[in-house]
C-alpha cells in the first residue's frame, strides 16, 4: 500500500505539472489560478498545496522538469572545478539548440518563460533565477576562454569578458528569434554554424574587417529613427532612409 500511495502521489504531481504547463502556455501565468490547474488535473485545490507551496514553486518545478534550454548550456563541473574545454563548451551549446528543436516540452516551457510570464509580484523570484543562470553561464564561458588563452588556443589579447557576453547574446538571441518564428530557420543548423563562426572569429589575429567608427559617425548617432514603419510592422532604419527635417 505504501508503494502504491507513493506512486499515486507521483502521478498526481505529474498531472498537476502537465496541467500547469498547458494552461500557462494557453492563458499566461498571471491569468491561470491554482484552482484552474487543480480542475484541469482532476484534483482538489488542497492536492495542489500538498505538492507545491504556491504558484512560484509549481512554476519552478515545471521548468526543472523540462530543463530550461539556457540552463542546459551550463555543463556540470568536475570535482576539481577546472574550466571546461572549448570542445565541451561547443557541445553544451549544441545541446541547447537540439533540446529546443526536438523536445516539445522544452520548447513549450521556454516559450512560457519568455512570453507568458510577468516577472513581478509573486513571480519576482523567477527573475532572480534567470539572472543567476545568465551570470553563471557568462562566468563559465569566461573561464573557458581564459583557460584556452593560457593553453595557446586563443590569442592573448582576446577580451574574454566581452567574448563571454557576446556568446550568451548570440545563443540567447537565436533561441528567442526561433521561438517567435520557428519556420524562419532551422535552429540546429543555424545554431551550429553560428557557433562555429563565432569560435573561429575568436582565434583570428588579423586586422579588423571594418575601420573604427569615425567621430562624424558617432555624432550622427541618435539623429535618425531607430525603426521606420511598414505595412507589416516596424523595420530597422537604415542610413538615409529617413528624411532630415529643416
Amino acid at each position: 500500500m505504501v508503494r502504491k500511495t507513493k506512486q499515486e502521489a507521483l502521478e498526481t504531481r505529474h498531472r498537476l505539472l502537465d496541467a500547469a504547463e498547458q494552461l500557462f502556455h494557453e492563458r499566461g501565468v498571471s491569468r491561470t489560478s491554482l484552482q484552474d490547474i487543480a480542475s484541469a488535473a482532476g484534483v482538489t485545490r488542497g492536492a495542489v498545496y500538498w505538492h507545491f507551496q504556491d504558484k512560484v514553486e509549481l512554476f519552478t518545478a515545471m521548468m526543472d522538469r523540462a530543463t530550461m534550454p539556457l540552463e542546459e548550456g551550463l555543463l556540470p563541473q568536475e570535482a576539481s572545478s577546472q574550466p571546461i574545454s572549448l570542445s565541451d563548451l561547443r557541445w553544451g551549446l549544441l545541446n541547447v539548440f537540439h533540446s529546443c528543436s526536438h523536445s516539445e516540452r522544452t520548447r513549450r516551457v521556454f516559450e512560457i518563460a519568455m512570453k507568458k510570464v510577468e516577472f513581478s509580484g509573486e513571480m519576482q523570484a523567477l527573475h532572480a533565477r534567470k539572472l543567476a543562470n545568465h551570470r553563471a553561464w557568462r562566468s563559465q564561458n569566461e573561464d573557458c576562454f581564459r583557460a584556452a588563452q593560457a593553453s595557446g588556443q586563443l590569442p592573448a589579447g582576446l577580451d574574454v569578458s566581452a567574448a563571454a557576453i557576446a556568446l550568451v547574446a548570440l545563443v540567447d538571441g537565436l533561441i528567442h528569434q526561433w521561438i517567435m518564428d520557428p519556420d524562419a530557420f532551422d535552429l540546429m543548423a543555424m545554431g551550429e554554424a553560428a557557433i562555429e563562426r563565432f569560435m573561429d572569429s575568436l582565434g583570428r589575429s588579423g586586422g579588423a574587417l571594418l575601420p573604427p567608427v569615425s567621430a562624424e559617425e558617432r555624432a550622427r548617432l541618435g539623429t535618425q529613427a531607430i525603426c521606420r514603419p511598414s505595412q507589416d510592422g516596424l523595420l530597422i532604419a537604415t542610413p538615409g532612409s529617413e528624411k532630415r527635417g529643416g
